[in-house]
């Protein structure tokens, strides 16, 4: 199973992964380290709803650890709602 990469906004809700960070978008102006959520499914970007495009660190506290989010796939990006970690 993988994640479309559709534009159309698909609501999730307790979606499990975890955080792990790498580089996106290399060979690009806008190449930068970033965080992913990987899946069972796949990885998505991951990103806070209200939070920065690009260099959010409030969601470094997330890094190497498994959540469970709830919010939007657009894409390839996660725009998570809420963020929990879970054991």
């Amino acid at each position: 199973m993988s994640y479309s990469n559709s534009s159309a906004p698909q609501k999730v809700t307790g979606l499990s992964g975890h955080v792990v960070q790498d580089d996106y978008g290399s060979g690009s102006k806008s190449a930068h380290s970033a965080l992913f959520i990987q899946t069972a499914a796949g990885r998505l970007l991951l990103r806070r709803k209200t939070g920065p495009t690009m260099g959010d660190d409030a969601l470094l506290q997330f890094l190497g650890k498994q959540v469970q989010c709830d919010g939007f796939i657009v894409g390839n990006s996660l725009l998570a709602e809420s963020i929990k970690v879970v054991d």
